[in-house]
């Protein structure tokens, strides 16, 4: 394998996370809370993941500038030249394009792996096993490769990707990726076997990504590759506060990974989850016999079953009758819904921001 030295990891963390609302909210989004009571923030939990692998002078966080104070906060060892504060929201391609250049700028023989700062890991040796081996790939051709997971159920809220034939050791070309099918497409998936979870996790030389970025979104790569000249300096930050607006919305699968045809997969079992939505977290945490979940608060619950209830901690809830419903409460929202329809909550907060402002967003 190549020098750990070349290589780099950039953590996107600029999200809001709106489908865990109200917990997650505008001023202080998910990937900064502690859900499981460990003492750490899922974004500290994946900066401890990388660290172990990747020098920590070389974990780069790109986030929202408006969550600079909180990256600081919560990981005060990395340097402030370690955090890229993106202006505004843009999607991940201009965040991924802009961090590309940012680190081709410190080192042009980087190899690079990319991490939402919100994913849970339970397997954690297996996956920095994966990963080691698949920075030892893309440093050694000019591959770009994501990472699937073993599809368990069929899932609508996750991209697919399917697989060709098999190169080398656990590394496949991917044949066709599809995002969020319907069930019952999903459940096709599911049963032929030739299809995974796409992770959300890449990896690749950064010339291999930048060559991507130029063939493929040369708008945005024209956009933001003259700012690594200015690498470092206040210029920087200037360039790319009038540039980056400018750039389209589109993430890195639409613009890039759907489009190239040196896309490769590595499968994974590592207890992955995207922790994303209420749903997941039921999921994954401990129940009580009637398969209710309670997160840090007193409750008292009669009659009550398939729910998953968070409140504040010095809070007693007492709940009768209630069956598969969500029940959460954060700051000056209760929120009180079916569990299954998650996906709704987005349109829950887009109506109280239109209606009631951003006090409740």
């Amino acid at each position: 394998m190549k020098e750990q030295n070349n290589n780099y990891c950039v953590i996107m963390g600029g999200g809001i996370g709106s489908r865990f609302w109200p917990f997650s909210r505008t001023n202080l989004p998910k990937q900064f809370l502690d859900f499981f009571g460990t003492g750490r923030s899922l974004l500290q939990q994946t900066f401890d993941r990388f660290k172990k692998v990747i020098p920590a002078e070389h974990i780069l966080i790109v986030t929202n500038a408006i969550y600079a104070d909180l990256v600081k906060e919560q990981l005060p060892e990395i340097d402030e030249s370690q955090i890229l504060l993106e202006p505004c929201r843009r999607n991940t391609a201009p965040c991924i394009a802009w961090a590309s250049h940012h680190i081709h700028a410190l080192c042009p023989e980087a190899n690079i792996v990319v991490a939402p700062s919100d994913h849970l890991i339970l397997k954690e040796q297996e996956f920095l096993d994966v990963i080691t081996k698949g920075l030892d790939f893309v440093a050694q051709t000019n591959n770009l490769l994501t990472l699937g997971i073993k599809p368990n159920r069929p899932e609508t809220g996750y991209g697919y990707i399917q697989i060709a034939e098999q190169t080398g050791d656990n590394f496949y070309k991917v044949k066709t990726f599809t995002e969020k099918p319907e069930l019952e497409l999903a459940k096709v998936f599911v049963e032929s076997g030739e299809f995974y979870w796409n992770s959300g996790l890449f990896l690749w030389n950064v010339k291999s990504i930048l060559s991507a970025f130029e063939t493929f979104l040369p708008e945005i790569n024209a956009r933001l590759e003259r700012g690594a000249s200015y690498y470092g300096t206040p210029q920087e930050k200037s360039f790319i506060d009038e540039n980056f607006p400018a750039c389209p919305n589109v993430s890195i699968d639409y613009g890039v990974m759907e489009k190239a045809d040196n896309v490769y997969v590595s499968l994974g079992d590592f207890g992955w989850s995207d922790l994303g939505t209420w749903g997941s977290l039921y999921d994954l945490s401990p129940k009580d016999r009637q398969r209710n979940v309670i997160l840090k608060c007193h409750s008292l619950l009669y009659n009550c079953k398939d729910n998953i209830v968070a409140m504040p901690p010095e809070k007693l809830v007492v709940i009768d009758g209630l069956e598969g419903y969500l029940v959460a409460e954060s700051d000056n929202v209760l929120l009180i819904c079916k569990k299954d329809e998650e996906q709704t909550i987005r349109k829950y907060v887009n109506d109280a921001q239109i209606k009631l402002g951003e006090k409740y967003i």
